[in-house]
């Protein structure tokens, strides 16, 4: 299992054009072959960043939708959004408390 996050820094004046962006197509992106999870989060300090969190089967699947034409057309619409260069890492999990209650 692959976890991939990305930090996206918006221009505050795109923030609700990014939201509606996000609520249009994240259905489709959970759906895509190999993502098993999506989450889109918000900073608390800083309301212009969010932060997507996604898990993939492998990264196999990963790079079949970065470099699927849904992908590209998604982010032709999401990078002008952006006031700086989105970060991303792909990551995996080395522990789990999955007993923790907050």
């Amino acid at each position: 299992m692959l976890t991939r996050i990305v930090k996206l820094t918006l221009k505050a004046e795109n923030i609700s054009s990014f939201e509606k962006l996000f609520d249009e197509t994240h259905k489709s992106i959970r759906n895509f072959k190999g993502c098993v999870h999506l989450e889109l989060f918000r900073d608390t300090n800083d309301p212009r960043i969010f932060f997507t969190y996604s898990k993939w089967k492998n990264v196999t699947y990963l790079e079949a939708y970065r470099h699927s034409e849904f992908f590209k057309s998604i982010w032709a619409k999401t990078k002008p959004l952006f006031e700086e260069k989105a970060q991303a890492w792909s990551v995996e999990s080395i522990q789990t408390d999955k007993e923790a209650k907050f």
